[in-house]
């Protein structure tokens, strides 16, 4: 029985962790932002550690909110239990992120809640259609809905823009 609630209470402390995280520090902010949608992560097996605040995803992990989802082979997602907030979430082992029709693949991906950005290391690369922007490191900015490469090769196979756009000589 005591096994029972402790499950369950795991349960509940890491839905409550996931889908009550994003708490305004002001209330007159909450009142301006449209609510949040919950965050729905699956994976093969979830380990609690309650102490070091600290819940980690391992095999065929998926993570989805309303319109990011992000795949890797094992998720470990950092809060602060006080406020309620993800502090920080590591994606490492095949990484995809995709949003609409982009997608971004690495091999490890680092989410920081304060800064609201996603690092992509190891190998990244992102696709659009056809093209394909790799470099050293990817740094995704949620809010802004900005991407910055670092040490950029950017392979354009869609160039009918860029002819169109370029004088006739």
């Amino acid at each position: 029985m005591s096994k029972v609630f402790f499950t369950v209470n795991k349960i509940l402390i890491i839905f409550f962790i996931l889908f009550d995280i994003c708490a305004p520090a002001v209330a007159a902010e909450d009142a301006k932002r449209p609510e949040e949608k919950p965050i729905i992560i699956t994976s093969q097996m979830l380990t609690a550690d309650n102490k070091n605040n600290i819940v980690t995803f391992e095999g065929s992990v998926v993570a989805k909110s309303e319109d990011l989802t992000i795949y890797s082979d094992k998720m470990e997602v950092f809060y602060n239990n006080s406020l309620k907030q993800i502090t920080k979430i590591y994606a490492h082992g095949n990484v995809k992120a995709i949003k609409n029709d982009h997608a971004i693949f690495s091999n490890e991906a680092t989410y920081s809640g304060q800064e609201e950005k996603i690092v992509f290391t190891g190998n990244p690369k992102a696709v659009d259609g056809g093209n394909v922007i790799t470099g050293t490191e990817i740094v995704y900015f949620l809010k802004e809905n900005r991407t910055v490469v670092k040490g950029s090769r950017v392979i354009l196979k869609k160039q009918t823009g860029i002819k169109n756009a370029l004088p006739s000589n």
